[in-house]
């Protein structure tokens, strides 16, 4: 679920990102051609990375009828060989390792080498919601790690993260069965941290903290402690501080008698 104050900060970005693009539509046609062999010339040879796994299948031929060789998931990296434009979209045709090539819509790939994608991708983030957007904010401070947007999307990370943390806790204490945790000489602590419902979480480098006592999930606030490093100066800074600040409250809390 998203939440409502940080997307207020990125609704505020496609407002900009519309007026940047209304501005781009202005230069005279011998300068846009000049524009767009550049930019052909940036792409072919470069490396994209696959994120919206919606248009991400692998076509035999570039057209959106063509026989599709497979559906390529969220992350994988390819190789730009060439590009077509078929059925009113572009596309690229790619090299997928370990042994596939084909053609894939543009769209399903952001990189560094084509100008929009990052606030592209932001915009991709604003719509998003559940683990999709989770994953997408991941992606992309893999991809832009000095993004302008970077803390705006930390601090909404840091808030759906926590927001995760409230419902795994909840979905462990449902699901953990606590005669077998009591038969067992294994910690309490160990059987929440092994929970399986983290391991897509960990696989992304997020780390959640356990309180023993109230047997509750806390986001570590890695996000957080980023911001207030990072950006000191920031408009997030403050807002990621009270955050840690309620962190370290709710760890030292205790179960009530």
């Amino acid at each position: 679920m998203r939440i409502p104050g940080m997307l207020a900060v990125l609704f505020c970005l496609s407002f900009l990102f519309a007026d940047v693009a209304a501005q781009k539509r202005k230069p005279l046609n011998a300068a846009k051609s000049k524009s767009t062999a550049a930019q052909k010339a940036r792409e072919i040879g470069s490396t994209a990375i696959v994120i919206d796994e919606t248009l991400s299948i692998l076509r035999m031929k570039p057209s959106l009828f063509a026989e599709s060789v497979q559906r390529m998931r969220r992350g994988r990296k390819v190789q730009i060989l060439g590009l077509a434009e078929a059925d009113g979209v572009k596309f690229y045709r790619v090299s997928a390792p370990p042994n596939n090539t084909g053609w894939v819509q543009s769209d399903a790939l952001f990189g560094k080498f084509r100008t929009g994608d990052e606030e592209r991708l932001a915009r991709l983030i604003q719509a998003a919601d559940g683990f999709d957007q989770i994953e997408l904010a991941a992606a992309f401070f893999e991809l832009y790690p000095e993004s302008q947007f970077r803390p705006a999307i930390l601090l909404l990370f840091g808030d759906l993260l926590e927001e995760t943390a409230a419902k795994l806790s909840k979905d462990a204490n449902s699901k953990l069965n606590r005669r077998e945790m009591a038969a067992s000489a294994a910690p309490l602590h160990s059987y929440y941290l092994n929970f399986v419902s983290i391991d897509r979480y960990r696989k992304l480098d997020i780390l959640f903290l356990f309180n023993s006592a109230l047997k509750a999930f806390y986001y570590d606030g890695a996000s957080w402690k980023e911001i207030v490093k990072k950006y000191p100066a920031s408009t997030e800074a403050a807002e990621a501080q009270k955050r840690l600040d309620s962190l370290k409250v709710k760890m030292d809390r205790t179960a009530a008698k």
